[in-house]
């Protein structure tokens, strides 16, 4: 199977022509019936072979992440906490912060393995196979592998505690800078279109960790403020995610693969505080009226998904929708089948808007202004 990126590539090396690859694409979307940009199309697997090499991956990086934290037993001994316990006074401190930097080493050791060893698989499964999941999966490897090492670093020099929570805060930002690098070389070596995401995580990360410490992390609100930013950085992203399906209207390049791990990133975090401030995390607690609200937010958030034709947003909220029908079916008496009622309702919905998804969007994208539904997928 060959990607759109794969026939872009094929042309500019001169292996077909243009006109060769135009008139295989109108072949393939002609006889698959359906408009791609509907379908919503990502690579994730080409074959079993990619399942195969993934079961691999991630039994040799479990494998490489327990030998760097049994490499953290070289520096410091762990001391189990039945010999701890027996211990009192200044023994018991010093073997407390003997096996808090054992714990912090492990993670500094097996985190730098890991992302060492996902950038040495990727140079073959990646750069030269271009095997989509086991690619996904290295990306996901060195970037979090990385984080934790930093994250261990961070630990191991603060045993003490004589870091405030402030510099604390500015730490852990700097960490997010250094991994949104490493995430920036990672995407100029391999072009993994899932990496922008995780970049873009990253930085969100940071940014939050830097407002956290300019406020203070000690606020007795420092859990709402989180949920903000996670909010803001949540529109931003989306915001980001618009410019790159923007730039690939025809959904035909690896742009439309990198807006679809943005939105994937973006949808969560502007469903979850929204949802939040509501109280569906409450479950049993809201009412109907805030039920009616949960259901009239998912609805807008459809027409949002229909409209720049991205489900994320719809798949992300799901849960919450799902609470919120619950309790006003039970509002309304049917106390017994209320989960059965909700499910149906539900599952009954999103199939059949996936069946009239294209005609459905069609009438919304007709409405918008010209100047905007142009710069979107076409609905035909």
């Amino acid at each position: 199977m060959y990607s759109q990126e794969d026939l872009n590539s094929a042309v500019a090396a001169g292996a077909i022509s243009a006109e060769a690859a135009n008139a295989l694409r109108t072949h393939v979307a002609a006889s698959k019936d359906q408009t791609p940009a509907d379908a919503e199309h990502f690579r994730l697997i080409t074959g079993f072979n990619d399942i195969f090499v993934s079961i691999g991956v991630v039994i040799l990086l479990l494998a490489v992440a327990a030998i760097g934290q049994a490499f953290a037993e070289a520096f410091v001994t762990d001391i189990p906490f039945d010999d701890m316990y027996i211990l009192e006074g200044k023994a018991f401190d010093e073997a407390a912060r003997q096996s808090s930097l054992h714990d912090a080493l492990e993670m500094l050791f097996g985190g730098a393995f890991v992302a060492a060893t996902a950038w040495g698989l990727a140079e073959f499964f990646t750069r030269r196979r271009r095997m989509a999941l086991p690619s996904i999966l290295l990306l996901l490897a060195f970037i979090l592998g990385a984080l934790f090492a930093q994250i261990g670093g961070i630990l191991a020099s603060n045993l003490d505690g004589g870091v405030s929570d402030r510099v604390g805060a500015v730490l852990l930002a700097a960490a997010g800078v250094v991994t949104a690098a490493l995430a920036w070389l990672h995407w100029r070596r391999f072009m993994v279109p899932i990496t922008i995401a995780a970049g873009t995580a990253a930085l969100a990360l940071t940014g939050i960790a830097l407002t956290l410490a300019a406020l203070g992390p000690q606020r007795d609100n420092a859990g709402d403020i989180v949920l903000a930013l996670v909010f803001v950085a949540g529109l931003a992203i989306f915001a980001f995610a618009m410019r790159w399906d923007i730039s690939d209207p025809a959904r035909a390049t690896r742009r439309s693969d990198v807006a679809f791990w943005l939105h994937l990133l973006a949808a969560p975090m502007i469903a979850h505080p929204v949802f939040y401030a509501i109280g569906v995390i409450d479950g049993d607690d809201i009412g109907a009226g805030a039920g009616l609200l949960v259901v009239g937010i998912y609805v807008l958030f459809g027409l949002v998904a229909l409209a720049i034709d991205r489900r994320a947003l719809l798949v992300s909220a799901l849960a919450y929708v799902l609470i919120a029908l619950t309790v006003l079916f039970r509002e309304f008496g049917a106390v017994e089948l209320n989960f059965a009622l909700t499910a149906l309702v539900i599952g009954s919905a999103l199939l059949t808007l996936s069946a009239m998804w294209t005609p459905i969007r069609a009438g919304i994208v007709k409405a918008l202004p010209d100047g905007l539904s142009s710069r979107l997928p076409a609905t035909a």
